[in-house]
Formats: C-alpha cells, structure tokens, sequence
C-alpha cells in the first residue's frame, strides 16, 4: 500500500466516524434547546393566566 492510499483511506474513515458524533452533538443540542423551551413556556404561560385571572378580576 502506498503513502497515498494510506491517507486516502484514513481520511475517508475519520470523516465518517466524525459525521456520526457530529449528529449526535446535533441531536443532543436539538433536545437542549427543547426541553428550555418547554421550561420557558411552562413558566411564562402560568404567569400569563395569573395576569389574565388578575384583569378578569378587577373587571
């Protein structure tokens, strides 16, 4: 085996066991950013409805 192919071949290995780990940073980010907005929603949509029962109220 030559120089050439040992480089061609270990190139085209790391790119793909890379682009795997790479899927699942995405993945990992993806579910992050999912679960702080479902927090945020939760959180900000109990303070609305307390705001809203507050109007309601002094109406």
């Amino acid at each position: 085996m030559t120089m050439m192919h040992f480089i061609q071949n270990w190139l085209t290995t790391k790119t793909e066991g890379e682009r795997g780990a790479g899927l699942a940073e995405y993945a990992l980010l993806l579910f992050l950013i999912a679960v702080a907005c479902v927090l945020a929603l939760t959180t900000l949509g109990t303070t609305i409805a307390g705001v809203f029962n507050n109007i309601v109220g002094s109406l």
